[in-house]
Formats: C-alpha cells, sequence, structure tokens
C-alpha cells in the first residue's frame, strides 16, 4: 500500500498547524520546508505499531493522532538502533516515522519532523545528539529525564526541549507513547550516542 498524497498532506497539515501552536516550536518554524516537492517512501511496518489503536490522546492532539493511526500502513515505520544496543525485545517497543527529513516524504536537510512510538513498559536508555530537539507528547504518560535530574511524568501536550548534547532518557508506564518530535542542527540522520 502506498502513502496517498491526499492522506499525507492532511497529516501534514495538521502537523504544522499542531506545532504552530506551541511556542516554543517557533525557532524551529524558520526551518519549516516551502518545497512542494515529494519523495517516495514505501511504506514498511514495526512490532510496535501493534499499539497505535492503543492510543488515547487527548481532545487537543485527538486530531493529529486519528490521522497518523489512520495512515500508519501508509507510513515507513523506522528504527535507529539495532538489537546490539539496547537488545531484541527494545526493538519490538519502539519506532518512528519520518514525515519530514533526509528520510521523510518530505525533503530537508535542516529540519526533521516526525513521531516516535514507544510501547508499553519500555525504557529509552539515556542518550545524546548533536541536534537540537523538541517534543510534543501527544498520547501516552510517559517519565522523561533530562541529565541527571530525576524521571519527571509528562502528560501530552507538555513541551519537552533538549539542547544540543543534554542526555536524555523517557520510560513508559501501562500506555503506549507518542510523540511529535522536531530535530535541528548537525547530521539529522546522525544515530544518538547511548550514555545509560
Amino acid at each position: 500500500m502506498t502513502m496517498d498524497g491526499a492522506v499525507f498532506e492532511t497529516i501534514l497539515a495538521t502537523v504544522e498547524r499542531t506545532i504552530r501552536q506551541v511556542p516554543e516550536a517557533v525557532p524551529f518554524l524558520s526551518d519549516w520546508p516551502e518545497s512542494v516537492d515529494r519523495r517516495i517512501c514505501p511504506p514498511t511496518r514495526l512490532e510496535v505499531c501493534d499499539w497505535l489503536n492503543r492510543l488515547a490522546p487527548p481532545a487537543q492532539t485527538a486530531d493529529l493522532v486519528a490521522a497518523m493511526v489512520a495512515a500508519a500502513p501508509m507510513l515507513q515505520w523506522r528504527q535507529t538502533y539495532a538489537a546490539v544496543d539496547f537488545g531484541a525485545d527494545f526493538l519490538k517497543r519502539y519506532g518512528w516515522t519520518e514525515f519530514i527529513g533526509l528520510r521523510g516524504p518530505v525533503p530537508s536537510t535542516s529540519l526533521a519532523c516526525g513521531v516516535l512510538l514507544l510501547a508499553p513498559g519500555l525504557t529509552y536508555p539515556s542518550h545524546a545528539h548533536q541536534a537540537e530537539e523538541l517534543y510534543l507528547p501527544l498520547s501516552g504518560v510517559a517519565e522523561w529525564q533530562k541529565g541527571n535530574a530525576d524521571f519527571v511524568r509528562v502528560r501530552p501536550g507538555q513541551v519537552i526541549h533538549h539542547a544540543p548534547w543534554v542526555p536524555h532518557a523517557m520510560r513508559c508506564g501501562t500506555e503506549p507513547m507518542a510523540a511529535l518530535y522536531l530535530w535541528r542542527g548537525g547530521d539529522l540522520a546522525a544515530k544518538s550516542v547511548i550514555l545509560g
């Protein structure tokens, strides 16, 4: 099943509308691509996608989550890591899809935007990367850690910002978590440095 152009444009418009309501995203929007060019990204599926139908977003992010879930079979789901990094169980519970960037349907060398999906019970160990990062959780309450601080519960709609090379980690409780992400600066395809 290939991505229907109208379906993707609806997701992209919903993503942009959502991001434009987030004051912390303003610096990232200067890199928002103007081009109408699109690349073909053959769909792929990961085991973590089994959790998509269990997402329970609040009203403020429901439109975006519904559009993503409906389009999920047409999206290219990816993983940055291999079993040697965090183990095979981690890979069953982790994945992401990119809308904008070096690998997504909308080409950009200065901005990456997509959705991270984590299954219940997963801990994403401490890691860091050159890119500045903004997360907007869309569904699922998870705990987030920045640097050496304690883990803090973050609800959908609460923005998380990581400056370049700031270590961070996440852990999910009993529900899956989906979070919209924005990356800018550095190599947008670089693998994170694993710290924990």
